[in-house]
C-alpha cells in the first residue's frame, strides 16, 4: 500500500530531465506583518536585536536535506533579500504562519516572476492549503513524514506536486538537530527549541490540536542535550525559548528531561534561561514547577482567555475550570516563574459587560505582560466548523483588510463572524480591558506585585552566569529610555526597580523584562486603542444610517 505522499506524486503535472546537480537552496522566511502584539521591536533594540524569534521551523527542515546541498537561510524579518538572492538559487523554499500569509504570497510570487520554482510548507499551508495551490512543491503537514518524496522528486526533475503525510504521524525522535549555524545570531533576542508538539485539550477556538494532534510526541532528553550543545558551542550565551504549545502537554516526559537538564546546565555553569507555554493546570504540580525552576526556566505563557467559567466550559477551556486563577498563578508566581498570560473577548457565552471582569483578574493576577485579543476564528478549528454550520463566518480575511486594520493580530482583526452579542459591546469591552491594563500606573503596580509574589527556594537565577555583558548592557539602554529621557513614568521606573531589589533581587531579572516588554506594549496598546475607536465609530455610523423599523398602521 502506498503512503499518501507516494501517491501525490503518482502523477506529478510535468517532469523533466533528472536534474543531477545539488541544488543551490534559499530557504526565505516571510515578514510577519507590522504591528503585532508580539513583534516587540523596541524591547528587541534594548537588547540590540532586531526581532524576538529565529524561524526554527526552516532551519529544522534544513537539516532535513541532503548534506551536499547548498543551503542559505534568510530572514526578511531581519534581512533585506535581492533578486540577485533569488537568481543565485535553484529552488526556493518558504513557509509560514498566518501573519505571515501576505509576505508568504510575495515571496512565491517573486520566486516564480524571476523564474524559480518554489517549495512550501509550514502551520498557514497545512491549515490552508487553497490559498497555495500556485506554489510548485506544496507540504500539507509535517516534513519529517516526506522530506525524503520531496526530495527524490526534485532530483527525478519533476516540476512540482502535493505531499500530504498522514496527520499527527510524523516520529519527532527522527527530527534532526535543527541547523543554528544558518541563522544571522546576533539579530534575534533569543534562540528557540522543541521538545514536544501536540497538546492534550480540545480549547475549541485552538488549531494546535489540528495541525499537531491531542497526543504530545516528544524528543529524547539526547536529542535535546544535543540541541543546547549545538547552540552552545557557537558561543551563544543568554535566553532560549521552549517554542512547544504546552511543554507540560505530556508531564512524564518532560519529568524524566528535567532532571537531566538540570545536569547539563549544572555541568556547563548554567548558560542559559529558558520560557516556555503551558496550561493553567501547571499550577497543580509544586514538583513539576521546582523542577522548571530549578533548570533555569524563568517564565512560562499560559492562556487563561477569561474569568467566566461558563465561557471555559462552552469553549472545553476545561483545565482553567473549577480554580481560583489568580491564586493559581500565584502559585506559579511562588515558584519563581513568571507568567505571560493570553485572554480573548468575542465568545458567545459572555453575558452582559465583561470588559471590567477581565480587566480585573489581571490586576488580581498581578501580570504584566497580558495579550489580550478578539476572538478570531482560525481555519481548521471546531469553532471554525460550528460557525460555518451556524451560517456565521465571514469572508476569509485578506491582505489588504490586515493593512487597512493597523495591526497584523486578533487584537484589531478578531471578530471574523457574526456575534450573538451586539458587536459594538464587544469593542467596547475589550477597549476597556486594554485602556485598564496598558495604562502606566496599572502595569507598573502589577510588576511591583510580581516582585512581592516571586519565590526563588529553587530557582537557578544568576546574571552573572547567563548572558553578564548583554544583560548589563540591556539594563544600562533600558535605564536610559525610561529612567531618564522618558517623558512620562521616570519616577515610577526607580521606584518599581527599588521596590523590587528591595524585596529580592532575584526578582529583577523579571521585573526589568517586564518594564522592557512595555516600550512595545504600551505604545502598542495606544495604536490598538485608535484601531478599536474607528472600528466603534464605524459601527455607530452604520446603525444611525440603517433605516428606521416600518410599524404598521394603527
Amino acid at each position: 500500500m502506498t503512503s499518501p505522499a507516494v501517491e501525490a506524486l503518482a502523477s506529478p503535472p510535468v517532469t523533466g530531465a533528472p536534474r543531477l546537480a545539488p541544488p543551490r537552496v534559499l530557504m526565505i522566511h516571510p515578514r510577519f506583518m507590522a504591528g503585532s502584539f508580539w513583534s516587540m521591536e523596541k524591547t528587541c533594540q534594548m537588547y540590540g536585536a532586531e526581532y524576538p524569534m529565529p524561524p526554527l521551523g526552516l532551519i529544522t527542515v534544513a537539516a532535513m536535506l541532503p548534506p551536499d546541498w547548498d543551503v542559505r537561510v534568510m530572514d526578511r524579518n531581519v534581512e533585506t533579500v535581492t533578486d540577485e538572492d533569488i537568481l543565485a538559487a535553484d529552488l526556493i523554499m518558504t513557509g509560514g504562519m498566518l501573519p505571515q500569509r501576505g509576505d508568504f504570497l510575495h515571496v512565491i510570487d517573486w520566486a516564480h516572476r524571476l523564474g524559480r520554482k518554489v517549495a512550501i510548507g509550514g502551520p498557514d499551508v497545512m491549515s490552508s492549503p487553497h490559498v497555495y495551490e500556485h506554489a510548485d512543491f506544496i507540504v500539507t503537514g509535517e516534513a519529517e513524514s516526506v522530506i525524503d518524496q520531496l526530495i527524490e522528486a526534485w532530483r527525478s526533475g519533476a516540476e512540482g506536486g502535493r505531499f500530504d503525510p498522514e496527520k499527527f504521524k510524523a516520529d519527532v525522535e527522527k527530527s534532526p538537530i535543527p541547523r543554528f549555524e544558518l541563522l544571522n545570531r546576533p539579530k534575534y533576542l533569543q534562540m528557540t527549541v522543541q521538545f514536544s508538539r501536540g497538546c492534550p485539550f480540545t480549547c475549541e477556538f485552538c488549531d494546535i490540536i489540528e495541525l499537531f494532534g491531542r497526543r504530545p510526541r516528544t524528543k529524547t532528553t539526547a536529542q535535546m542535550l544535543t540541541e543546547l550543545d549545538a547552540i552552545h558551542a557557537l558561543g551563544y550565551r543568554g535566553h532560549v525559548n521552549f517554542v512547544d504549545d504546552n511543554l507540560i502537554g505530556n508531564k512524564k516526559a518532560v519529568k524524566a528531561f528535567l532532571p537531566e537538564l538540570i545536569r547539563w546546565q549544572e555541568e556547563h555553569n548554567y548558560p542559559f534561561d529558558f520560557s516556555t507555554e503551558a496550561s493553567l493546570n501547571i499550577a497543580d504540580d509544586t514538583e513539576l514547577m521546582g523542577m522548571l525552576s530549578k533548570a533555569g526556566f524563568i517564565g512560562v505563557f499560559i492562556g487563561i482567555e477569561s474569568p467566566d467559567p461558563a465561557v471555559l466550559t462552552a469553549t472545553k477551556k476545561k483545565q482553567n475550570t473549577k480554580r481560583d486563577i489568580a491564586e493559581s498563578v500565584h502559585r506559579v508566581y511562588a515558584s519563581g516563574l513568571s507568567v505571560l498570560a493570553g485572554f480573548i473577548v468575542g465568545f458567545d457565552e459572555e453575558k452582559g459587560p465583561i470588559g471590567d471582569a477581565v480587566a480585573d483578574l489581571i490586576e488580581d493576577a498581578a501580570i504584566p505582560v497580558a495579550m489580550v485579543g478578539l476572538l478570531y476564528a482560525l481555519p481548521g478549528t471546531e469553532l471554525t466548523r460550528r460557525l460555518e454550520r451556524e451560517g456565521r463566518m465571514h469572508d476569509e480575511v485578506t491582505v489588504e483588510s490586515i493593512a487597512e486594520s493597523g495591526t497584523a493580530d486578533q487584537c484589531t482583526l478578531g471578530l471574523n463572524f457574526e456575534t450573538l452579542r451586539p458587536r459594538r459591546e464587544i469593542l467596547q469591552d475589550f477597549r476597556t480591558v486594554i485602556a485598564r491594563t496598558y495604562s502606566l500606573e496599572s502595569y507598573h503596580k502589577r510588576v511591583r506585585r510580581l516582585a512581592d509574589l516571586l519565590r526563588f527556594d529553587h530557582a537557578n537565577i544568576d546574571v552573572l552566569r547567563s548572558g553578564f555583558f548583554k544583560n548589563a548592557a540591556f539594563v544600562v539602554r533600558l535605564s536610559w529610555h525610561l529612567g531618564i529621557i522618558a517623558k512620562d513614568g521616570k519616577r515610577l521606573y526607580w521606584g518599581t526597580i527599588y521596590h523590587a531589589a528591595r524585596r529580592d533581587s532575584r526578582s529583577l531579572e523579571s521585573v526589568f523584562l517586564c518594564l522592557a516588554a512595555y516600550l512595545h506594549t504600551g505604545a502598542f496598546s495606544k495604536k490598538v486603542l485608535e484601531s478599536i475607536d474607528k472600528k466603534i465609530a464605524e459601527v455607530d455610523a452604520a446603525m444611525a444610517s440603517a433605516p428606521a423599523p416600518a410599524f404598521a398602521a394603527e
